[in-house]
């Protein structure tokens, strides 16, 4: 089947990181594209490879059935959902928004309530698996939403992600997202941990990360940003400033129902520090700095 067939025009906002390669699926996949990026520059291959341009968001809403969004902050969605030039206000009844940005569980509902009023479905996917699974279409949405929307654009999620999973309603795949990542903070703090200890006893830090990665420590961040860690590669695959917003949407979350996350609430302080010395842009794995 080809998708753009099936669905008519598809539309997708934000085109940074993993957009781009999100959207260029899409289009590999036969999709007729609109997109919108704040950057136009960053849409350019894409327009090169046949998508369309729109100004606004607006533009896309009332040109397409389907409208992908993966921006960067709570107020980004905010004012692309919601803003008078927003995607609620000018989406043709019967469409499909899908916000696969990690974002707020009750900016997602609020969201969902607005685009029902009109007619029109909203969903909340929020994405794992980094720079690496967008480029690769290997991808775990984390889908929030009513069942039947989520069976009308589970093809177009399956050009994206290996496992798509609905998580409950509005705002669910949000709060599984934020989950993931305080599963995550714990993780590569344990990591970085683990190396700056191996390095103070005198350890060979890359033999150790071979010899343990078999084991009971093993774990995808301990075999992918362990190597970047020692090799102060920390290009950014997901970004220091993104991971403090989804902790500290998190701990919000957390502290309104009355949980205690001591484990987050270090990560988070860390990372905090580690952005406000000039380290936001840097990936996750920049970390390791704040124990060299």
């Amino acid at each position: 089947m080809n998708p753009g067939s099936f669905y008519g025009k598809i539309g997708f906002i934000g085109t940074g990181v993993m957009g781009r390669s999100m959207a260029g699926h899409l289009l590999s996949a036969g999709c007729a594209l609109r997109v919108f990026n704040r950057t136009r520059a960053k849409a350019e291959d894409l327009l090169r490879r046949g998508a369309v341009w729109c100004d606004t968001p607006a533009a896309v809403a009332a040109a397409c059935d389907v409208v992908f969004t993966i921006v960067g902050f709570p107020k980004d969605v905010e004012e692309v959902y919601l803003g008078t030039q927003g995607l609620v206000a000018h989406t043709r009844p019967g469409a499909v928004l899908v916000d696969m940005t990690t974002s707020s569980p009750e900016l997602a509902q609020r969201i969902a309530t607005a685009a029902a009023a009109r007619g029109v479905q909203a969903l909340d996917a929020p994405v794992t698996g980094g720079d690496t699974g967008a480029r690769e279409a290997t991808l775990t949405i984390l889908v929030g939403g009513e069942e039947a929307a989520v069976a009308r654009v589970r093809p177009l999620l399956t050009l994206l992600g290996k496992k798509i999973v609905r998580l409950g309603p509005a705002g669910a795949g949000q709060h599984a997202k934020l989950a993931n990542q305080i599963a995550i903070a714990g993780a590569i703090q344990g990591v970085c941990e683990a190396l700056a200890y191996a390095q103070r006893m005198g350890l060979d830090a890359a033999a150790l990360l071979e010899a343990i990665d078999s084991g009971a420590a093993g774990s995808w961040q301990l075999r992918t940003c362990g190597p970047r860690m020692l090799a102060n590669d920390f290009a950014p695959g997901f970004f220091v400033k993104h991971f403090v917003k989804d902790m500290t949407l998190a701990q919000e979350a957390a502290a309104r129902a009355g949980l205690d996350l001591p484990a987050l609430q270090l990560a988070l302080a860390r990372y905090a520090r580690l952005a406000g010395t000039g380290g936001a842009e840097l990936g996750t794995q920049g970390l390791f700095r704040e124990y060299s």
